[in-house]
């Protein structure tokens, strides 16, 4: 159906487009010839011709924006309302826990098997390679 829609949408608008090119421009800027209203000159003169090509814009742009409200109705009916919060769940590698609650550190210390707030066994630090920047307290 939405193929379809599209299809007399695109037609719509080749036809909007041609009956908007014929119509005779009436004065104002730079026409074709750069000097004024330029265009073709003895086609499509008259008065009823001009009514008849005022109608038609007015009916094809009617069409054209009724099809444009079908069609973005119809792409917005395809897909359902999602929150960002659903996706957020936190999911772990299977055979493993969750971790719950706390910051980032504790649950990447957690899956480590570290506890938070307990330190490793203390190791001899590294001889130093650059001098020391005094710490404040």
């Amino acid at each position: 159906m939405q193929q379809v829609l599209i299809i007399i949408h695109l037609l719509i608008v080749l036809a909007l487009i041609g009956v908007v090119l014929l119509q005779r421009s009436e004065g104002g800027g730079m026409g074709l010839g750069g000097g004024g209203g330029g265009g073709v000159s003895g086609f499509m003169t008259g008065r009823g011709q001009a009514n008849a090509l005022t109608r038609a814009t007015a009916i094809l742009a009617a069409l054209f924006f009724v099809t444009s409200l079908a069609l973005s109705i119809m792409a917005g009916r395809g897909s359902a309302p999602r929150s960002i919060i659903d996706g957020a769940s936190p999911t772990a590698p299977a055979g493993q826990q969750a971790p719950a609650g706390g910051n980032m550190l504790e649950q990447l210390q957690r899956l480590q098997g570290e506890q938070p707030g307990s330190q490793a066994p203390a190791a001899p630090p590294p001889a130093p390679t650059a001098p020391q920047v005094p710490q404040s307290q």
